[in-house]
């Protein structure tokens, strides 16, 4: 028997199947954090016309996408470089940086973890606070950011607690790690979710310091996984040679790079998605208000942290009554620092979110 704790995150819909008995068809879920407006119309419109493109190699500098990417980032192309996915750059930056001691704020994605010790190094965690919401105390990451510590891992906006760092706070941090030569990674694939994107977003940190790397993805926001297209945003030239040096080349097949043009341009898609994102939010704000047994964090991004205060209730008992509804959430039990009484949903189209929290209410 699989046990989900361990299993059942939003990709292991297969693995719901398997154990509940429910088709994945049939699932709705919450716990993969992708937009729920789906593959934008402009997107299936326009890739079918474009199929002849798998005939030929992708240009391997991919100047047309990195272009585009350039101005939908504000930004200039020669600070963008490409990859399968933000996995694979995430990847190739720690190879590239093999650091022996790495911090990162946690609780946090455990992909980040993973890699540094496959290079070789260790990680340690900065804790958030619950009771701080979850918000950074910036003197407190200093204090522990010495100059023993190779690499700053950031998840920003946070994924599972949904807050941020704002970039004048993010531009103190760089200023710290950079007197300790600390080199910084800043993930930002939720960013494109967050209200005030303009005030949280590192880019333009970018044209001013050289120990920072950006990467962002398609997979959220523009509700593609499957088509493993990432990016990263650096200042520092040498190391955006190094990271091509020693990338293989065209990893982004032709179609994903066509994609990747057509959804980075389709401005009405991206301000449907924030519009959406942005009302779904304060009405799910207004219904857990009227919980008593929930707390939620503050969120800035397409998701949520709640906290079931309820002793009688675990985060696997809100997940069991669930996903027998078909409505798959996040039991966040296995993440570092929060325990069994945590759950995290994205938020889906109105009338699916009304069905999950009829089911929080019933259960807390």
């Amino acid at each position: 028997m699989i046990k989900h704790k361990d299993h059942f995150h939003g990709s292991d819909l297969e693995a719901i199947e398997q154990v509940y008995g429910i088709k994945k068809e049939d699932i709705t879920s919450f716990s993969a954090n992708v937009n729920p407006l789906g593959v934008s119309y402009q997107l299936r419109k326009c890739l079918a016309s474009h199929i002849d493109a798998i005939t030929t190699y992708p240009d391997r500098e991919y100047t047309s996408l990195r272009n585009c990417i350039a101005s939908y980032a504000h930004t200039d192309a020669s600070n963008i470089i490409v990859g399968n996915g933000s996995t694979e750059l995430i990847s190739l930056m720690i190879q590239i940086k093999a650091p022996k001691k790495a911090l990162i704020l946690g609780p946090t994605y455990s992909e980040y973890e993973r890699e540094v010790s496959l290079g070789g190094g260790s990680s340690f965690y900065f804790p958030l606070q619950e009771e701080d919401d979850f918000r950074l105390n910036l003197e407190q990451l200093c204090s522990k950011l010495t100059s023993d510590i190779d690499l700053l891992i950031i998840c920003n906006p946070n994924n599972p607690t949904a807050g941020s760092i704002y970039r004048k706070d993010m531009r103190k941090i760089l200023d710290h790690c950079k007197r300790n030569d600390i080199f910084v990674m800043v993930d930002e694939t939720y960013i494109e979710f967050a209200p005030d994107m303009d005030q949280i977003s590192s880019v333009p940190l970018t044209n001013d310091y050289n120990n920072i790397i950006i990467l962002r993805g398609i997979s959220k926001f523009f509700a593609a996984p499957g088509l493993r297209l990432g990016y990263a945003i650096c200042g520092n030239s040498d190391l955006i040679k190094e990271i091509n040096n020693k990338k293989n080349p065209w990893t982004i097949n032709t179609l994903a790079a066509i994609a990747g043009e057509i959804m980075f341009k389709d401005t009405e898609y991206i301000n449907a998605t924030k519009q959406m994102i942005n009302q779904e939010r304060e009405r799910i704000y207004s219904y857990l208000d009227e919980i008593p047994n929930i707390k939620y964090y503050p969120s800035t991004s397409n998701f949520i942290l709640c906290k079931i205060l309820n002793d009688t209730v675990t985060s696997n008992d809100l997940f069991e009554a669930a996903i027998r509804k078909g409505l798959m959430i996040r039991d966040c039990s296995t993440f570092p620092f929060l325990d069994d009484h945590y759950i995290r949903f994205c938020f889906m189209s109105p009338e699916k979110n009304d069905e999950l929290l009829a089911v929080i209410k019933e259960v807390c």
